[in-house]
């Protein structure tokens, strides 16, 4: 019987929900934000890529791996910058496919959210 498993590192959530989930090797990353990192676009986009990129590693998993990427941000206005930074984090993969939407507000007056589906082994 395959079961689902919870991926976490231990950073807590604000609400009920898990910060992942692995079923074989299929991983759905739920949506990441990183007001800690800082109350600017640069410092949120990279807080919250370097989130994923520790939930991906605890999944025995890496961003070579990602295959969909959903990027909310409260302004598009910020998309350039969030391109640029995502880019930037990408080399050396295939990118992922990807979709980025204006919403009015995020969690924790976050600036910028991401949500990942990635299939382990698929980027090696």
């Amino acid at each position: 019987m395959t079961r689902k498993l919870r991926i976490d590192t231990g950073g807590g959530t604000l609400g009920p929900y898990s910060p992942g989930i692995t079923v074989r090797d299929h991983i759905w990353l739920s949506g990441q934000i990183a007001t800690d990192a800082g109350d600017d676009i640069e410092s949120q986009t990279r807080g919250t890529l370097a989130k994923i990129e520790g939930l991906l590693e605890t999944a025995n998993s890496s961003k070579a791996d990602l295959v969909k990427v959903t990027v909310l941000m409260t302004d598009i206005g910020f998309y350039g910058t969030i391109n640029e930074i995502y880019s930037e984090w990408l080399d050396g993969t295939t990118p992922p496919a990807r979709a980025a939407y204006e919403v009015p507000n995020l969690p924790a007056g976050a600036l910028v959210e991401i949500v990942c589906e990635a299939f382990r082994g698929s980027g090696a």
